[in-house]
């Protein structure tokens, strides 16, 4: 490959004019490939933007081929992930679990055992507890956002969590 020809491709005027000579015949090609007007656009949208970013690599009597290549793997590629994602789409969704049907029933009542718990905490305890435990901000934050000390933090955290015990029975 000479100099010659790498600075004949990568020229604006010279590229243009092989993708105006290539452009619709590319389109053409894709399209009755894949039969969607838009992802034949992108693929030769594409497909050129890759030979312009290697034009100095791209012998000019060979670009045509190259391009088509390009382009060919370029809609293998799409239809490879269009594949992958009407496979799972097409996949039965999972509405069971292992669990036993006691085990579940237990889960809802844990739950709702806690709810109540965590409604009858006073309301400084209870803000200060969710805000560790849901949104997982440390005491320096929880004490900032709120304007208390860090040890008033730890102290109505420590109480909430003596209050869960007691009300639940559980820890």
């Amino acid at each position: 490959m000479s100099e010659k020809n790498e600075n004949e491709f990568c020229n604006e005027k010279k590229f243009s004019s092989f993708f105006l000579d290539n452009s619709t015949l590319l389109f053409n090609y894709i399209f009755y490939k894949c039969g969607n007007t838009d992802l034949s656009n992108d693929i030769v949208q594409e497909a050129f933007i890759k030979i312009w970013k290697n034009c100095a690599k791209v012998i000019p009597n060979k670009a045509k081929s190259f391009l088509f290549t390009i382009a060919t793997n370029l809609f293998l590629n799409e239809y490879a992930k269009s594949t992958v994602i009407i496979n799972y789409k097409n996949t039965p969704k999972k509405d069971y679990t292992n669990e036993s049907p006691e085990f579940l029933l237990e889960e809802k009542e844990f739950e709702a055992k806690l709810q109540k718990a965590i409604s009858n905490l006073s309301e400084p305890q209870r803000i200060a507890f969710l805000m560790n435990r849901i949104d997982g901000k440390k005491y320096r934050e929880i004490a900032e956002l709120l304007g208390i000390s860090i040890k008033t933090v730890e102290k109505r955290i420590h109480n909430a969590l003596v209050n869960l015990r007691k009300e639940i029975d559980v820890f």
